[in-house]
């Protein structure tokens, strides 16, 4: 039994900003502002990471045409590069990553619950596994039912950032001469190159999820049509938000009045609605953080349905539900790893380890579009390919550099996952490796 494909291009375009605009939204341009100093060096930063988001939107469109199926990245790898490689992928999305991010966003929208909310610190450390259970069981009972949910949240998020950045200059609080010199370092900022390549991995990791809509294109609607108009559309939608909200929020609070992260979110919402301000921006943050969580859980549990199909995995993960067309057990085992790691409370160091390892991943799949046997016929190819690839080599040598020892250490847990392949279908698995990859 195969899922059904009952996604549009609305909900799988939802898949593609819900993922990307998330607290990072909030957290983000305060951070890269005050290391940049310049207003155009910010705009320079975001633009020339959205030109690389769009470089990889349409590689990972044109992959998720050519394979419309469950899986995302595993499928790419696989039919690039065979299935050890694929199932590499799926081991550190399965152990680590999709667990330790959604465990992460359950747990970051805690503080602004409790702001609106008011609850006591016991009751609160309930709701990262409450937000967890609540979105496990939407997933499971249908995609479709799950799909409009998430586009509607999503919907309604860009709607509420565009509102925010409207409500700025119309309530009059925004000034352009905020913005002004456009090009002068203001003081504190810090070295040019420090500066640039921290901003640089910052306006990555806030585009990253776009990706992951091709994990779902098993389930879309005319994937030909509906694919690239999501992945190209959703790139742009979010690169719109960002350069929109950045600079709505500098011409509010002063680039010289930013103290940090943290604090400017409640600096911002002081100014624009007076002591309303801390209630108003955490209910913003909170809807940002639950269309992010509500996509990535929706996605994350195809790679495990998508492996366990190509018998690399546990058989009983690869099963459709007869009633509600999901790829149910897929979502409980997603579920369960990341309560398992709010059990373990270190999934933030754990994600450390594995983000050099997600990006070599992501420009590994794009670059599976050089090994096709029927070439690539798109005014943009190559191009693309070779600025997203250059785009995603110069983030992973930053984050090697940054901090090398994390990023070794991830290495050596994904390469691990080489030992647990074996426990799965060892014949399929020695067929599989003495076929070549199925390239289309």
């Amino acid at each position: 039994m195969e899922p059904r494909r009952q996604m549009g291009v609305a909900a799988t375009m939802a898949v593609v900003t819900g993922e990307s605009i998330a607290l990072g939204i909030f957290l983000t341009p305060a951070t890269m502002a005050k290391s940049l100093g310049s207003p155009l060096l910010l705009a320079a930063v975001w633009c020339g990471m959205a030109v690389v988001a769009l470089c990889g939107a349409l590689c990972y469109a044109e992959l998720a045409v050519r394979f419309p199926h469950a899986g995302g990245e595993y499928v790419y790898l696989r039919e690039g590069y065979g299935g050890r490689v694929a199932f590499l992928y799926g081991w550190m999305s399965a152990a680590v990553m999709d667990p330790g991010v959604a465990a992460a966003l359950a747990v970051g929208a805690v503080p602004y619950v409790q702001s609106l909310e008011g609850l006591s610190s016991h009751a609160a450390r309930f709701l990262p596994a409450l937000f967890l259970l609540c979105l496990g069981l939407l997933n499971y009972i249908g995609t479709r039912l799950s799909s409009r949910v998430m586009a509607t949240a999503n919907l309604l998020k860009i709607a509420v950032l565009f509102a925010l950045v409207g409500w700025a200059f119309v309530s009059g609080h925004a000034s352009m001469g905020n913005l002004l010199p456009l090009a002068s370092r203001r003081p504190g900022s810090e070295a040019w190159f420090a500066a640039i390549a921290g901003a640089t991995v910052n306006a990555f990791f806030s585009f990253g999820g776009w990706w992951e809509a091709g994990k779902l294109a098993g389930e879309v609607r005319e994937p030909r049509r509906t694919l690239p108009v999501a992945f190209v559309g959703g790139v742009l939608v979010v690169t719109s938000v960002y350069l929109a909200v950045s600079f709505a929020f500098l011409c509010v609070v002063p680039m010289e009045r930013i103290v940090s992260n943290t604090a400017f979110v409640a600096q911002f919402g002081s100014v624009l609605f007076g002591p309303a301000g801390g209630k108003v921006l955490s209910g913003c943050v909170l809807l940002s953080v639950a269309g992010g969580l509500m996509a990535m859980t929706m996605a994350a549990p195809r790679v495990y349905f998508a492996m366990a199909r190509d018998g690399a995995f546990f058989p009983v993960f690869g099963r459709i539900h007869p009633r509600f067309g999901t790829p149910a057990n897929a979502v409980l085992l997603q579920t369960a790893m990341a309560m398992l790691a709010l059990c373990f409370g270190a999934f933030d160091r754990i994600l450390a380890y594995v983000i050099f390892s997600a990006v070599c991943f992501l420009a590994l799949s794009a670059a599976s579009l050089f090994r096709l046997k029927r070439p690539v016929d798109r005014w943009w190819y190559p191009a693309a390919p070779v600025v997203f690839l250059t785009g995603s080599g110069v983030i992973a040598l930053l984050v090697l550099l940054h901090n090398p020892l994390p990023a070794l250490v991830g290495v050596a847990v994904v390469l691990s996952g080489g030992l647990l392949r074996r426990w799965f279908t060892p014949a399929n698995l020695a067929s599989a490796e003495a076929a070549e990859p199925s390239l289309s």
